[in-house]
């Protein structure tokens, strides 16, 4: 069997269509749609269906395909340990992490393992979407949600906490609110919402609340919102990491500690494909970053 044509195989089906195959492999649409029917007529077999949104393999399909990945990661594999012989850690690894999370606590531990493995290319995105780690553009993304997709493996790297603040100024002249219902009068500033309300999830104990806001200061730049709440322009509703070493030095009051605030979804998943080979380098990345975590819990 021509290897060549497994690994178009392989592409075509990971990409999910041949549009996507064609420009993953820098080929024409209609080359690659030329080698898989000439592929297909040499195995006398039909190995793709074309739905309505994408390309799905049948059974016969699924099977060269398992196999064809297989084959495709151990000779990656194999490629990367002669590279590897006689030379420090080498490859490429992109990552997509949260705006506010990752600059205000994985910047430091990406700069630190950068400096450990010299020899790694970071391309680090801050984002907040999933879509680029399904459609190939990313090896790994890590984002804030309340339970992560079934088609991806999903690393739990721990429970994210909304805070109510504000500054002392603010607290001075209007007061904190003391309950849900207050929220609603204060000018709110927090994450980008959908439209212009903000769904927020409320716990005490094992009961569950639900309240709308319409926030007044909106931005996905975590930094940004940190100054305008210590600026005293209104109530923040943010994660704890934002504001945690302004709260420590007074410059911020929490409010409504009692409550669990939950926005966006309330755990951190680090996030990739089950089926894509992971290099050397990505497979230590992964391992450094869940050190990094549980270090983070033993001293929080």
């Amino acid at each position: 069997m021509d290897l060549n044509m497994l690994s178009l195989l392989v592409e075509i089906i990971e990409a999910g269509n041949l549009s996507e195959a064609a420009r993953r492999l820098r080929m024409s649409r209609a080359n690659v749609s030329y080698r898989l029917a000439q592929f297909e007529r040499t195995l006398g077999q039909q190995l793709l269906r074309r739905t309505t949104r994408r390309i799905e393999p049948t059974e016969i399909g699924q099977r060269l395909y398992e196999h064809g990945r297989a084959i495709r990661d151990e000779l990656l594999a194999a490629r990367e340990s002669v590279q590897m012989l006689g030379q420090s850690l080498q490859g490429r690894i992109r990552l997509s992490v949260p705006s506010g999370y990752g600059q205000q606590v994985m910047a430091a531990w990406l700069i630190d393992f950068k400096r450990q493995y010299p020899g790694i290319v970071l391309d680090v995105v801050f984002e907040n979407r999933v879509e680029d780690l399904l459609q190939g553009e990313v090896d790994i993304a890590v984002r804030v949600m309340s339970e992560p997709p079934q088609n991806l493996v999903a690393r739990d790297l721990g429970r994210v906490r909304y805070v109510a603040c504000a500054s002392p100024a603010y607290a001075r002249a209007h007061g904190l609110p003391q309950s849900l219902e207050a929220l609603r009068q204060s000018p709110l500033i927090t994450a980008m919402v959908i439209g212009r309300q903000l769904r927020v999830a409320a716990y005490l104990g094992a009961e569950r609340h639900e309240v709308l806001l319409e926030p007044t200061l909106i931005s996905e730049n975590f930094e940004f919102l940190r100054q305008a709440i210590e600026a005293g322009l209104g109530v923040g509703i943010v994660p704890d990491y934002v504001v945690r070493n302004a709260v420590e030095s007074g410059e911020v009051l929490t409010t409504l500690d009692e409550w669990r605030l939950s926005i966006f979804g309330n755990h951190m998943y680090m996030l990739y494909m089950p089926n894509r080979h992971h290099t050397r380098a990505t497979t230590v990345f992964i391992d450094y970053l869940l050190a990094r975590v549980r270090e983070a819990d033993r001293d929080g």
